[in-house]
């Protein structure tokens, strides 16, 4: 856990808890609203008439996925309903509205990148706000990078999964969610005891750098890849 590491400032960590809030009240639930519009625009009500086209934090938190974004970085919300057969296509459907979450997440970490750049093009010094909000902006875009890298894993309940799944024959299909809840289970204990760690955040670090590199070339901002 982030916290334990040596370092760590009580600043750093207070920067850290607020970026986390950030993206578990306000970014987790624009990744679920994603998954629900999409459905929504493709044809299926289904999250509407569950009242999960809102933007509101209550109807999406899950409070031990956002205990894990907290501890770890990664974690999930709760999965919007949705009803794959009101779809024309039944896997291009599938694929456009899991694809969505992760999306969302990518898209905030663009809109952090391009205000990192901007700040660190308009600073004329490095002074104690210019730093406190390169800091924040930092750990807001590594979050959304890591929860977009985390999603895409190709294994339920993670989009990742749906995502394959527009991909692979039926039979194969039904094999793999019959057996979800061991593969859930895993995948939770995976995420506690720091499993996929170095994996996500070598995909994270790649993502990162080149999110920073696109942001900032209108900005003369040159990060390297």
């Amino acid at each position: 856990m982030w916290f334990m590491r040596s370092g760590v400032t009580p600043e750093y960590a207070m920067l850290k808890i607020f970026a986390t809030l950030i993206v578990i009240f306000l970014v987790m639930p624009f990744h679920e609203f994603a998954h629900g519009l999409v459905a929504y625009k493709l044809g299926d009500n289904t999250a509407k008439n569950y009242g999960r086209l809102s933007f509101n934090p209550l109807r999406h938190i899950d409070p031990i996925g956002a205990l894990a974004i907290l501890l770890l970085g990664v974690g999930w919300a709760k999965p919007v309903p949705i009803d794959p057969s009101n779809f024309k296509n039944h896997r291009l459907g599938t694929f456009l509205v899991a694809l969505a979450g992760p999306f969302s997440n990518l898209l905030s970490a663009f809109l952090g990148g391009v205000i990192l750049n901007a700040v660190i093009a308009n600073a004329g010094s490095l002074n104690t706000v210019v730093y406190i909000a390169e800091i924040f902006l930092e750990f807001f875009i590594s979050l959304n990078v890591g929860l977009a890298v985390f999603n895409l894993i190709p294994v339920p309940p993670l989009d990742g999964s749906k995502i394959l799944e527009a991909f692979l024959p039926n039979r194969v299909v039904y094999k793999m969610y019959s057996y979800q809840r061991i593969i859930s289970a895993v995948l939770f204990f995976a995420v506690f005891l720091g499993v996929l760690s170095y994996p996500i955040q070598a995909a994270s670090v790649a993502i990162y750098n080149w999110i920073m590199y696109v942001t900032g070339l209108p900005f003369g901002n040159l990060w390297s890849l």
